[in-house]
């Protein structure tokens, strides 16, 4: 996917006025995104992501470059905070309310399903607390977890 059918579908989806607001929402999601998850999640994201898509990830990824055990820790387990940590962070980085940085980030999650593999999506859903897996697509939150229901003993 292209970097402009990525926010022009997120822009539609997410009713904004134009494409810098997409964009500034695309950007604001995927770094807290690369906050949130190991780096070495972030960092196969980022290679399915096109170029312009991709930099806000890979530069947070390497902002977390200090100490060799900071940088195992960051690798294995990504930045703890909740679906308020998440919105706040966004809307911060987008300069918007709270209520529109969960209505972007869930749209760009819907265009981001269709622009990275699936298994990259389940790796993205099991490396995210439920409150936050709530804002992936309905259909691939609901076979992820009934794949998961169904690996249960």
């Amino acid at each position: 996917m292209r970097y402009e059918e990525l926010t022009g579908q997120v822009q539609a989806l997410a009713r904004l006025p134009d494409r810098r607001s997409a964009e500034r929402a695309v950007r604001a999601t995927l770094e807290t995104l690369a906050e949130r998850i190991p780096d070495g999640l972030a960092d196969h994201m980022a290679a399915q992501l096109p170029a312009e898509a991709a930099e806000p990830m890979r530069r947070v990824a390497a902002s977390h470059e200090t100490s060799p055990e900071q940088r195992a820790h960051r690798r294995d387990h990504g930045e703890r905070f909740d679906l308020t940590g998440f919105a706040g962070r966004i809307a911060w980085r987008a300069r918007t309310s709270e209520e529109e940085a969960i209505r972007e980030a869930s749209a760009f999650f819907e265009v981001l399903d269709s622009a990275v593999s699936p298994e990259l999506m389940e790796r993205l859903y099991t490396a995210l607390p439920r409150d936050i897996r709530e804002l992936l697509p309905e259909a691939r939150a609901f076979e992820n977890q009934r794949n998961q229901e169904d690996r249960r003993p």
